[in-house]
């Protein structure tokens, strides 16, 4: 059961700070998608004159975290334990990425932690252009395991 206080977390997260001054913007598909959108702006552009690399790993940086939050409940941590991001071409324009994790996923991730395991998963998503050109290429790697 997903509480009001989750709710309004999903809904305030648009108007947090560092995700506010880039343009950043979210849509939460269903329990386990979440959408999100860049617009290139004078707030997240180089000085060449496209999506500021810092920016473009600001739209990717909860999303996974979040996701598997609200899949595993309050029974489990899960945290953000790091991170990388290469960069394909120049993003111009909006740029968007779909985070996503299965419910298969999910499941095996909450059958090892209930086994007292600590579990690493590794996700990667691609940050993709207004023609469906791949941006850039972000992998996150979470440290979960059940609370005692």
């Amino acid at each position: 059961m997903v509480s009001f206080w989750d709710r309004l977390r999903e809904r305030l997260i648009n108007f947090y700070p560092p995700l506010l001054g880039a343009g950043i913007r979210s849509r939460r598909i269903d329990d386990l998608t979440i959408h999100v959108e860049m617009k290139l702006t004078a707030f997240n552009r180089n000085i060449v004159g496209v999506h500021f690399g810092g920016s473009l790993y600001a739209m990717c940086d909860p999303w996974f975290m979040l996701i598997m939050m609200r899949a595993l409940g309050s029974d489990y941590i899960v945290w953000d334990k790091a991170a990388s991001i290469k960069f394909i071409s120049p993003g111009r324009g909006t740029v968007n990425a779909a985070f996503q994790i299965t419910r298969e996923r999910i499941n095996e991730i909450r059958t090892a932690a209930d086994r007292g395991e600590k579990i690493e998963p590794v996700f990667s998503v691609d940050v993709l252009d207004g023609q469906g050109q791949i941006v850039a290429q972000v992998e996150k790697l979470l440290y979960v395991r059940r609370k005692k």
